[in-house]
């Protein structure tokens, strides 16, 4: 569902928690990280500073950013034969 059609089904009046926002968040991947971080974003958007699900909310944020920014990477230095994938970051140099 796009975010045009139903941002968040917060409309109904019922407060936003943590679980809320992890279960947006929990299995983002790269090629939706934005969608999902404008989500949370505005998910959060009207709670005050200190609320526990803006807290993590705002690092949800912040993960997802930067998930969107470095792709998805498979293998590790420790397991040869495992290339990582090519990431959509821009080289570093």
């Amino acid at each position: 569902m796009s975010e045009a059609q139903r941002p968040d089904h917060r409309n109904l009046g019922a407060a936003v928690t943590v679980d809320d926002v992890r279960a947006l968040t929990g299995a983002a991947t790269p090629h939706f990280a934005q969608q999902v971080r404008n989500r949370v974003a505005r998910l959060i958007a009207p709670l005050p500073a200190d609320h526990p699900a803006r807290l993590v909310g705002e690092a949800e944020v912040r993960r997802l950013t930067a998930l969107s920014r470095s792709g998805e990477v498979r293998g590790a230095l420790a397991q040869p034969g495992m290339p990582g994938l090519p990431s959509t970051a821009l080289p570093r140099g």
